[in-house]
């Protein structure tokens, strides 16, 4: 066998174990996230849980994801949205809330650029 082959395969196994240890590095900071976010998993548990990530970090890490792997993705899902309905609800302080969205549609409607049917629809989206 050529010396090339040996130096390609080299490659390759270098790529994939790049690639398997930056996965593991996502899996861990989620699962370090995951703890620190859960509420309902006491302090202890959660000492626990880091000491055997230090210590025995793969076979934790593939213990988490087996027995909290479904928790973890609730607890991500409720994160998400509490943070899309704090920021909605900042938009709507920010924006100025129905009246200036009336207001806007109005100038609209003198100025030409909608119809008086845009103007009813508009409306009565801000206010439905």
């Amino acid at each position: 066998m050529p010396d090339y082959w040996s130096s390609i395969w080299d490659t390759i196994w270098w790529a994939l174990t790049i690639f398997v240890f930056i996965a593991y590095l996502i899996a861990l900071f989620s699962i370090i996230s995951d703890l620190f976010r859960d509420r309902e998993l006491g302090g202890v548990a959660k000492a626990i849980w880091l000491v055997c990530l230090v210590f025995l970090p793969f076979l934790t890490a593939l213990a988490y994801l087996i027995f909290r792997g479904s928790g973890m993705a609730e607890r991500t899902v409720r994160q998400q949205r509490a943070a899309q309905s704090a920021f909605d609800e900042y938009v709507r302080t920010v924006s100025g809330g129905p009246a200036s969205e009336i207001s806007s549609a109005k100038e609209l409607l003198d100025q030409g650029a909608i119809s008086q049917a845009e103007f009813d629809q508009i409306k009565q989206a801000v206010l439905g």
